[in-house]
C-alpha cells in the first residue's frame, strides 16, 4: 500500500455524546467507534493518522463526580481531569481501532499518548477566564465557591451559574517528537486529547500543570505543524463550511484560501463557539507551513481527502 502522508484528524468531544439520553461510557464508546470506523477507512487508503479529540463534556463529568464526592474523597484538579479523560478516551479509541483493524484484516496498531501542552504563564487568558466548565449552579452556590475556592464564576446564558477557566494559546507540545516517532514506526496515534493537558514552564524550565482548558482545535493545529503533517482535518457535525449558516441565503463552501477565510471571518460568518476556532486553527496550520486543511464530517473523511466533498482550505 502506497503511503499518502501524515494526517492529523481532530474529532469533537461532543461527537462522543449523541444526546442527553446517550452519555454513559458504553454510549460514548459506540459513538467513538463510529468515528474510528471512518478513520480506519482513511488508513486503509494509505494515510498515516494521528487522531486528536475534544474532552469538554467528559472533563465536566469528572469534575462533577469529584465535587459530589468531596465529603469523602480529595477533589481532582483540572489538569488531572484532563489527563483522566485523555486516558479514558484514548483507551476507547485505540480499542475501537484495534477491533476495526481486526475486522478488516489490516496489520496496524494504535497507541494513545497522554499529552502535555505548554502555555505561556503570562498569557492574558489567565487574567480573563472565558471557558465554562463543570456543572450549572445557582447564584448562591456559585458565589460561595468563588469565595471559598477562588473560582471565577459567571452567569451562563440564563441557564444558571458556571465556573469559567482560562483558555490560553498553546505554544509547545511536549510529546510531539514521540508522536512523530510512533507515526514513522507505523503506529496510529491518539494524542493531544482536549488540546493537551495545560502546563507551564517554571523559571528553571520544569513543567507544572495549571487550571486551564486548551482549545482542542488550536492544540491539534500546533501538533500538525510540529510533526509536519501533510494535511490537517477537523471532523465536525457538518459536511462543509457554510456562509450565512442556517439562513435562507446559506452557501456551502468547497474551497477557500487563507485570505478568503480571513475576509469571511471579518464579515462575521463563523460563530464564536463553533466554527470560528476551527477556521482559526486551520489558518494557523497553513500560515506555519501547512499545505492543506479540510473541514468535514466523519462519514466523509475519505471522500474529502479525495477532493470529492468537504471544505478545503489552502494557503
Amino acid at each position: 500500500m502506497e503511503r499518502k502522508g501524515v494526517a492529523v484528524v481532530a474529532v469533537g468531544g461532543n461527537s462522543l455524546i449523541k444526546d442527553a439520553q446517550h452519555q454513559t461510557v458504553k454510549d460514548q464508546y459506540e459513538a467513538g467507534a463510529e468515528s474510528m470506523h471512518h478513520i480506519a477507512g482513511m488508513i486503509a487508503d494509505g494515510w498515516d493518522v494521528v487522531v486528536t479529540h475534544g474532552n469538554g463534556p467528559q472533563v465536566g463529568f469528572v469534575l462533577r463526580r469529584s465535587e459530589l464526592a468531596r465529603h469523602e474523597l480529595h477533589e481532582v484538579p483540572l489538569d488531572v481531569c484532563g489527563a483522566d479523560t485523555q486516558g479514558a478516551i484514548g483507551y476507547m479509541f485505540t480499542q475501537a481501532l484495534y477491533n476495526e483493524f481486526l475486522r478488516r484484516g489490516m496489520n496496524k496498531k494504535a497507541v494513545a499518548v497522554v499529552t502535555q501542552t505548554v502555555v505561556d504563564r503570562n498569557d492574558p487568558a489567565f487574567k480573563n477566564p472565558t471557558k465554562p466548565i463543570g456543572s450549572f449552579m445557582d447564584e448562591k452556590t456559585a458565589k460561595e465557591r468563588a469565595e471559598k475556592e477562588g473560582w471565577v464564576v459567571v452567569e451562563d446564558a440564563g441557564r444558571g451559574w458556571r465556573r469559567v477557566v482560562p483558555s490560553p494559546i498553546p505554544i509547545d507540545i511536549v510529546e510531539a517528537p514521540a508522536i512523530r516517532t510512533l507515526i514513522d514506526a507505523g503506529f496510529v496515534v491518539v494524542g493531544v486529547g482536549g488540546g493537551g493537558i495545560p502546563v507551564v514552564r517554571t523559571e528553571t524550565g520544569e513543567l507544572v500543570g495549571v487550571e486551564a482548558v486548551i482549545d482542542k482545535d488550536f492544540g491539534s493545529s500546533l501538533l500538525a505543524t510540529m510533526i509536519k503533517a501533510d494535511v490537517f482535518i477537523i471532523s465536525t457535525a457538518v459536511e462543509k463550511v457554510a456562509l450565512n449558516y442556517n439562513k435562507p441565503n446559506q452557501v456551502w463552501l468547497d474551497k477557500m484560501t487563507v485570505a478568503e477565510a480571513k475576509a469571511y471571518m471579518a464579515e462575521g460568518h463563523f460563530a464564536k463557539g463553533s466554527m470560528l476556532p476551527k477556521i482559526q486553527a486551520c489558518i494557523r496550520f497553513l500560515e506555519n507551513g501547512g499545505k492543506k486543511a479540510i473541514i468535514t464530517n466523519p462519514e466523509n473523511l475519505t471522500r474529502a481527502l479525495r477532493g470529492e466533498t468537504g471544505t478545503l482550505i489552502v494557503p
